[in-house]
């Protein structure tokens, strides 16, 4: 056994970003003013950073004529699109706190984040796919104590962007003047073991630096075009995505409103993109599809990989055939702005494949014993703790749920079993934390048993997450129905439709008389995975 500590430090010679994400912007568009900004194809968007600028200063005014104030929580609820990027700039350069919606979300989880956000402003489109996000809002809409105004993307965008007429450069520079880099910028839900959903608080300081290092380690210039096919309500999408990008005047290419692996390759064919993003399961689709060879992929070089590990044949695959020699394995939460480790260009393809690289510039990472908490030794498994800029400022309105996870020296607790190798890469290989991963969201078992609860045939409910091909995990309710109750599956699918997110409908149902328990009385959820894997023969 190794007698080394598991504790790293992300040395650097590259110093902090200590400024604004508004100011870090305006240095880009200084340098790289005709440079293109951002392509959004399904849209017909293109700005050079000067347009994007300035388009970002119209959005701000309009906010600011709206009487948002620094601090206010302005809310975007939609896909992929040109105005969801204009709105994640203009919000930090006033100050606004911008508060990411899941497009999937349905009224239920809607209502929870207005309220809970205390949300001033929603910017929303009026539907997406089966949703309709202005019949939801207008349902909603007397039990949100706090929401003023909604603007709709198709219907009022034009009047929010006239409306900053009245609004001087002069007012507006001002606000800017008084922003502080350490103040918060973004809230993004995320389901814990609790049940309800928390709202991580990121500053500029979090998410700056976390894009900045993120594009240093795969070597970004002005030169690089990147395609972005995962959402922008997620870090993955704003921060991986958008901020490597800004802060290094590379281009962004937005190839549709939600990811279609036809889509993605067109886009990195058509605008000859350096980068392209993606969970695995997006580039096993994109390699299953059958015209793949059809695709130009030559201009690719690099490119992100994240959410869940990556088998090692696909690897292989996008290293060769999509020409991605340099793709970037990274791994963290959101809670941690998000990137905390990531493999470095040149990485040995076994420590791509069999582990999450090594830590992340300026930040710190040590695996403890769970229950003593003390430093294990190199190659022991334990709970993994970040330190750092990434460390979020707290989960919004709740002290509780912060002190549970962030510790009195600012450690982040992430939940994750982790193993630190003499090479200091870093391997993930389990979870504490009774939760829930179905390809790349977070789904907290409780949230689900308490909606389930509220069913009149229900007595009680357990979830459980079982291997999934597709997505990881898969969700499954194990329902103990009231004495006498006929339910069936179809009852219990029906009333989850339009209440929560289809992500968080149970795949699979099992109605029983009673849970496997522990001598002490709690349910042995273990049993339940070990019984459900077997029966379902997976």
């Amino acid at each position: 056994m190794s007698t080394i500590p598991s504790y790293v430090f992300g040395n650097s010679d590259i110093p902090l970003l200590g400024e604004t994400i508004g100011y870090n912007l305006k240095n880009t568009v200084k340098k790289y003013p005709n440079q293109t900004a951002l392509i959004v194809v399904h849209q017909n968007i293109q700005f050079t950073y000067q347009q994007f600028w300035d388009y970002t200063t119209q959005i701000a005014k309009g906010l600011v004529a709206a009487g948002i104030q620094k601090g206010d929580r302005v809310g975007i609820w939609a896909p992929n699109c040109y105005e969801w990027v204009v709105i994640q700039y203009a919000t930090a350069r006033i100050g606004a706190i911008l508060v990411n919606l899941n497009p999937a979300y349905r009224s239920q989880d809607l209502l929870y984040v207005l309220n809970q956000s205390k949300m001033k402003l929603i910017v929303s489109a009026l539907k997406f796919k089966t949703s309709n996000y202005k019949q939801m809002l207008t349902k909603v809409k007397r039990k949100a104590e706090y929401l003023e105004q909604t603007v709709f993307l198709d219907q009022d965008w034009e009047n929010l962007k006239k409306q900053g007429e009245s609004i001087s450069e002069q007012e507006l520079e001002q606000i800017e003047a008084t922003i502080q880099f350490d103040e918060p910028i973004n809230i993004q839900y995320t389901s814990g073991t609790t049940g309800f959903p928390k709202g991580v608080t990121l500053s500029h300081h979090n998410v700056l630096n976390n894009g900045y290092f993120i594009g240093e380690r795969l070597r970004y210039t002005n030169q690089d075009i990147v395609c972005i096919p995962v959402p922008f309500f997620h870090c993955f999408g704003m921060v991986i995505g958008n901020m490597a990008c800004t802060t290094h005047g590379s281009t962004m290419v937005i190839p549709g409103d939600n990811f279609n692996p036809a889509d993605a390759l067109q886009a990195v064919q058509t605008y000859k993109c350096t980068s392209l993003y993606g969970v695995p399961t997006m580039f096993i689709a994109e390699l299953q599809l059958p015209n793949f060879a059809d695709y130009d992929l030559t201009s690719l070089r690099t490119g992100v990989m994240a959410g869940s590990p990556c088998p090692i044949e696909v690897m292989k695959q996008v290293q060769s055939k999509m020409y991605m020699k340099e793709v970037s394995i990274c791994y963290g939460m959101t809670e941690t702005s998000p990137v905390s480790t990531q493999t470095k260009i040149g990485a040995p393809l076994d420590k791509q494949v069999q582990t999450v690289g090594t830590i992340q510039d300026h930040l710190e990472i040590k695996i403890i014993d769970p229950v003593t908490k003390q430093i294990v030794p190199r190659g022991v498994p334990g709970e993994l703790c970040v330190r750092g800029y990434s460390v979020m400022l707290k989960y919004w309105d709740n002290p509780e749920a912060t002190a549970a996870v962030i510790d009195d020296a600012r450690w982040m607790h992430t939940g994750d079993i982790g193993v630190i190798d003499e090479d200091g890469y870093v391997s993930i290989t389990g979870r504490i934390k009774d939760i829930i991963i179905r390809g790349g969201e977070n789904v907290s078992p409780r949230e689900i048993e308490e909606f389930l609860y509220t069913h009149k045939s229900v007595e009680d409910v357990q979830v459980i997450g079982v291997p999934d091909p597709k997505y990881g995990e898969a969700i499954m309710a194990w329902i103990k129905p009231i004495a006498g109750c006929k339910v069936t599956e179809d009852d219990f699918i029906n009333f989850c439709k339009d209440q929560i997110a289809h992500y968080k409908v149970p795949k699979y149902w099992k109605f029983v008389d009673g849970f496997p328990m522990t001598i002490s009385g709690k349910v042995r959820k273990v049993e339940m995975r070990e019984i459900a894997v077997k029966e379902l023969g997976l």
